[in-house]
């Protein structure tokens, strides 16, 4: 990485020359695009089977495969307005079935959850998903040409990097030329060494954790379940627990990666200088290229690589904020250098750690969930209100370019469950919000657009969120695919309705001024309507949004002078032409819905 150059400009130059001057090269507002994400559950996504037995096995429930991602899937997907998907569960983690025929180990179900096993207890960075494959000795083969295929139908492809925690049986068989496992070289007799990759607690055997609550596989036998699992020393669990037996509660099934950092919480490296805040991914790769760094560190890097030259456009990084900013700089940076155009997308909760995961850390993308999702949550549930919604958003007007949207995603119960909305509907006037308020990214979970409502009992876990961790199939999903047609054919047709809607809303992501526009408040911040309505501008366009989010109509009252003698055209309901004679609009909203209204001058 020394002497690393960018665009004919010497890194060390940039790193060196005044921060003022350097502003407007950090992290620029993506101005020419606005990405849509479609995140798949992949296991789930091309799964026809319908018995959905709890716990079921495999053969019994049905699994997906890479092989049903067809061009004609992939193009539907593209249509409905997607330019990334993001493929969740695709890397070689723990699961309940026998592929040791393929020199794969058997997995001990006291350490896994559910029988399909979690997509965040990674096993093997360099491999994928052993279930996804039609022939598991080609499985990674099969994954490149599912890359192709996503190019080839105009979608960026981005998959989990886990970094916080590894499986607790993580060994990969699979290792490039010259890289090593994680732990491989550790000192276990000690707690805590910079180099290495875990936290031990010396002389004590891990114990799996006791729950009269909890059966594994719910109660069904299995040759390796008798409540024990070999580890000697024990290592911390996934969430930090330093206990040889964690809790049911804990991530008993995963284990902690060390940053170097140290158990009183003191860092064991460089601490990055407060100026790289206004310095650009170049500079940061500079600064690291001449610093010793955790092993932890360069082993992330090297599965980041490795996954880049497979074609992988981008990451969803999980449990960001439970690693350093710094390896943020390091290892985005790193990547940058290597495709300045991978989308870099963090969960991250904590919104004090925004800004620095942003302008120190080099993250392209942050959850937009503790303020902006929560307060539209509630507000879709009836006890929330507008003015919640909007605040948030202003909290984050200065990287709102960074933020992502979502209603639903593998994590959050799906809008058609009783536990959160109990009505699809209900998510049509919070999704125009979501998507037009502001430049953020907008992200679709696979089923909300058919209006899944999560309710399949699978086994670990609770109904509302559609299962990661069983094998199921996904209802509403599966009506859209049609046995395996994706053409809708077995939709309803409030089910059809639903996804026209979302599609022609999506697509308005076209528009230049829903890519790069202001926003400008259009109801007063006291109003108690549940009612949300802004203009979005440039220079060329207008646009004048408003949401309906009670079951009854609303009659609302705006204020537009600048727009007199206008005729504003409603391009997402079709809602009647308004003709704008004084400065004050009169419009009715039916219940539950919306107006999207181009000004157009007279």
């Amino acid at each position: 990485m020394a002497g690393l150059m960018t665009n004919s400009v010497s890194v060390s130059a940039i790193a060196s020359s005044s921060v003022t001057d350097n502003v407007a090269m950090v992290n620029p507002r993506k101005s020419l695009d606005k990405p849509v994400v479609y995140q798949v559950f992949t296991r789930l996504f091309g799964n026809k089977n319908s018995t959905n037995k709890p716990w079921g096995t495999l053969e019994e429930n049905g699994v997906g495969k890479f092989s049903d991602f067809t061009p004609t899937a992939l193009k539907e997907i593209s249509a409905l307005g997607a330019t990334h998907i993001w493929y969740t569960g695709v890397l070689h983690h723990d699961v309940i079935a026998d592929y040791s025929e393929y020199g794969i180990t058997n997995d001990d179900p006291d350490v896994v959850k559910g029988r399909a096993g979690s997509p965040y207890a990674i096993k093997d960075y360099y491999n994928v998903n052993p279930d996804l494959a039609e022939d598991p000795a080609k499985r990674l083969a099969e994954f490149e040409a599912l890359i192709k295929r996503s190019h080839d139908a105009g979608l960026k492809v981005i998959i989990d990097i886990v970094p916080n925690h590894i499986a607790r049986n993580y060994h990969s068989i699979t290792l490039p030329h010259g890289v090593q496992n994680f732990g491989e070289t550790d000192d276990t007799t000690v707690e805590y060494r910079r180099d290495n990759n875990f936290y031990y607690i010396p002389n004590k055997a891990f114990a799996v954790p006791e729950d009269v609550n909890y059966r594994p596989l719910g109660g069904q036998e299995h040759p390796l379940l008798d409540g024990k699992f070999e580890e000697m020393p024990a290592k911390w669990t996934g969430n930090g627990s330093r206990e040889a037996q964690p809790g049911i509660h804990d991530w008993y099934e995963t284990v902690k990666v060390n940053y170097g950092v140290k158990p009183d919480g003191s860092y064991d490296f460089e601490q990055l200088p407060e100026y790289f805040s206004s310095l650009p991914y170049q500079a940061h790769a500079n600064f690291w290229a001449t610093k010793s760094v955790p092993s932890s560190w360069t082993k992330f890097r090297q599965i980041a690589e490795y996954w880049l030259d497979k074609g992988v456009d981008g990451f969803r990084y999980d449990m960001a904020e439970m690693v350093p900013v710094e390896f943020w700089s390091y290892l985005n940076s790193s990547i940058k250098m290597k495709n300045p155009d991978a989308f870099l997308l963090a969960e991250v909760y904590n919104p004090t750690l925004y800004r620095p995961f942003v302008h120190q850390g080099k993250m392209d993308y942050l959850y937009d969930k503790v303020g902006f999702y929560d307060n539209l949550k509630y507000l879709m549930q009836g006890h929330g209100n507008a003015k919640a919604v909007w605040q948030a958003y202003e909290s984050v007007s200065d990287i709102e370019s960074h933020m992502l949207h979502f209603l639903e995603n593998h994590d959050e119960q799906r809008i058609a469950s009783p536990e959160f909305a109990g009505s699809a509907e209900k998510g049509k006037p919070a999704m125009v919000v979501s998507h037009l308020i502001s430049t953020a990214a907008t992200m679709i979970y696979f089923g909300q657009t058919e209006g899944e409502d999560g309710s399949e009992n699978a086994g670990f876990g609770q109904p509302s969120r559609t299962s990661i961790f069983d094998y199921i199939g996904v209802p509403a999903h599966q009506a859209w695919m049609n046995g395996g047609k994706f053409d809708g054919g077995a939709l309803t047709s409030k089910q059809r309705e639903l996804r026209d809607y979302y599609q022609k809303l999506l697509n308005l992501r076209s528009l230049e001024v829903v890519k790069s526009g202001q926003t400008y408040p259009l109801l007063p911040s006291n109003d108690t309507l549940p009612v949300i309505a802004f203009e979005r501008a440039d220079k060329d366009t207008n646009l004048i949004v408003v949401s309906n989010f009670s079951a009854q109509p609303q009659d609302i009252a705006l204020s537009l002078p600048k727009h007199l003698n206008s005729i504003l055209v409603d391009i997402l309901e079709n809602n009647p032409k308004q003709e704008l004679r004084s400065e004050t609009l009169n419009i009715t909203l039916a219940p539950l819905s919306s107006a999207v209204y181009q000004v157009e001058k007279e």
